[in-house]
């Protein structure tokens, strides 16, 4: 696959946490479990720095869904659902994505997810990209690129996927369900914002306790997120929960609060590993998380 060339210069820029308010389009395996949940609420509820203008749903295969197709379809159903209990039904286009993960290039899948994302992306001015967050597997994005390899050159990718690189893996969720995809990712060039699972996102930790101390009772939307984290496991004594994919949301929203460092960009192996070469383009990639200062955010926004 032959990909657009980003000069180095350009590249950097679009790699600069945005200053001003951005378009941005989320991507998102919703009942995968119930941190896409609380993405997409704090997606909405930014609306000062972050313009949403349409929603995809991304496929995933766990114990919660039959395969990807399903997965997707459910994740279809939940993202209404939030909006529901934000009171925007209807307010946002909501698209539905890939029922199969990527296998290779000759096997694409046009679905209205990647029909949309490669509309949006060609109508954007290089100058006002339009921002992609993908919180799940990245077979949309991946669809997307390879039928069209000219949106590199109009959006700016934020993915939440693998590990941090010092771990011994990188046998995370969203990676290993679409292996393939993810190396889409980092083989491409487009602009990406790289946020890592393990040894990065997980001190997003928060309580039953804290989330019912700061959402219960307040909003629709605090009591539906509570329900769905409580519903997540039978054992709460002692427990807390990831909310992993808010990360991605919180780099847009202020930079500081996700540093990040610029790399060149890693090689996903056959293995799941990273494996580096410092001769590849450059990408940002997160090294660390405020979790005060983003769930300060998030929840003071929740109960607005």
């Amino acid at each position: 696959m032959n990909y657009p060339q980003i000069p180095t210069a350009s590249l950097l820029k679009k790699l600069e946490p945005p200053k001003g308010r951005v378009r941005m389009v989320l991507d998102t395996d919703t009942y995968n479990e119930v941190d896409d949940q609380f993405a997409l609420a704090y997606a909405i509820k930014s609306s000062e720095k972050i313009d949403l203008e349409a929603i995809y749903a991304a496929p995933f295969h766990n114990h919660r869904s039959s395969g990807p197709a399903e997965g997707m379809e459910l994740s279809f159903q939940e993202i209404h659902k939030v909006l529901e209990a934000l009171g925007c039904a209807g307010q946002y286009p909501v698209f539905k994505g890939s029922t199969k993960f990527l296998r290779s290039a000759e096997e694409l899948e046009e679905s209205e997810a990647v029909k949309d994302l490669i509309d949006r992306a060609l109508k954007s001015d290089e100058d006002d990209p339009l921002y992609v967050v993908a919180i799940g597997a990245a077979t949309n994005i991946a669809n997307a690129i390879l039928l069209e390899p000219r949106i590199i050159e109009k959006i700016v990718l934020v993915w939440l996927g693998g590990h941090a690189f010092h771990w011994p893996d990188s046998f995370e969720f969203n990676m290993r369900q679409d292996v393939f995809s993810a190396r889409v990712l980092f083989d491409c060039g487009v602009p990406l914002i790289h946020i890592p699972c393990r040894g990065v996102t997980t001190h997003l930790l928060t309580t039953l306790p804290e989330l019912e101390a700061y959402l219960g009772g307040k909003s629709a939307i605090g009591d539906y997120l509570i329900e769905i984290a409580r519903g997540y496991t039978d054992d709460h004594f002692g427990w807390s929960k990831v909310i992993w994919d808010v990360a991605a949301i919180a780099w847009l929203l202020d930079g500081s609060w996700v540093p990040t460092n610029i790399i060149a960009s890693p090689i996903v192996t056959d293995q799941v590993t990273w494996s580096f070469d410092p001769t590849r383009h450059l990408i940002r990639s997160a090294r660390f998380v405020d979790r005060d200062k983003i769930f300060a955010d998030l929840f003071r926004k929740l109960v607005d």
